[in-house]
């Protein structure tokens, strides 16, 4: 049995669907009963718990071979993270309490940071959770590629790419949540010992301007990529409802500047199997 939290998201629906087609059983971790009933329907094991409940989690992980911990995402954070916080110091007792065999935990390219950012968040709960005496694999993703799901609609009705990450001719690692779901199952099926870290990233890195010419081929218009000025960030951010964009842009500059990357070098890094057409397709279909 495999319980898998974040389940209603892409990413942990990815994974629970994979262990369901390779025959393994699924517990299906949810803080709304009413959100699990099409993984019921699936064969999955329901627990209700909310990823703050300690109590609640320890339950929902007992008996359990393997744990996948997707902390749930915050965009627009308290400073010092808080709500994070909270969630590590539950989840860190639930699997002191549980004792699975093994715990793979969603994490992020550039987890190994020490500049504060947006990401920090998965920093923290890697820093809470490596002590705990569990076989432990620390997935850390690139950039999701689902995330160019905000740029359908300038991409369809103005024929324009927003580029935050510059420069636009620089090929990034990008990787779908498809694949970063598909890994976490396996590696909840794999045997290891202590604590390990596994990157991946797509088949191939992008750039800006790669992106914009994949958009003009699905929508059969012309599309180009933009940069946005940086001196302008703060201010967009804040009118689409962000009350500090501070960690927003320092994950940018992140990026942008190169200190928010892979740890290991190119040969160790996991590949996908998810195109950036496959996935532009799919957002562009709705």
């Amino acid at each position: 049995m495999h319980a898998i939290t974040g389940i209603t998201g892409k990413v942990g629906g990815a994974a629970a669907r994979a262990l369901l087609a390779s025959g393994q059983k699924v517990r299906a971790v949810v803080r709304d009963a009413d959100k699990a009933r099409p993984w019921a329907a699936l064969g999955c094991e329901v627990a209700v718990a909310g990823m703050e409940d300690a109590d609640a989690l320890a339950r929902a992980f007992a008996g359990c071979t393997g744990v996948f911990v997707l902390p749930p995402p915050c965009f627009d954070p308290l400073p010092g993270f808080p709500e994070a916080r909270a969630v590590i110091a539950a989840v860190r007792q639930a699997l002191k309490e549980a004792r699975p065999a093994r715990v793979v935990c969603l994490s992020t390219v550039g987890a190994q940071a020490t500049q504060p950012n947006l990401l920090s968040q998965r920093s923290l709960m890697e820093e809470g959770l490596s002590p705990l005496p569990l076989p432990l694999a620390l997935l850390r993703p690139a950039w999701f590629l689902d995330n160019l799901a905000w740029d359908v609609a300038p991409a369809r009705e103005r024929g324009v790419l927003p580029g935050f990450l510059q420069p636009l001719d620089r090929a990034v690692p990008m990787v779908s949540t498809l694949d970063v779901g598909r890994v976490a199952a396996e590696l909840l099926q794999e045997d290891w010992q202590g604590r390990r870290v596994v990157e991946l990233e797509g088949p191939a890195r992008v750039t800006q301007h790669e992106i914009a010419a994949t958009f003009a081929r699905v929508l059969g218009r012309p599309v180009q990529a933009e940069a946005v000025p940086r001196q302008t960030w703060g201010a967009l951010f804040r009118e689409q409802g962000m009350r500090d964009p501070v960690p927003r842009i320092q994950m940018l500059d992140g990026f942008n500047e190169g200190w928010i990357a892979f740890e290991g070098d190119d040969a160790s890094v996991r590949k996908g199997r998810v195109t950036l057409e496959d996935v532009v397709r799919q957002l562009v279909a709705g």
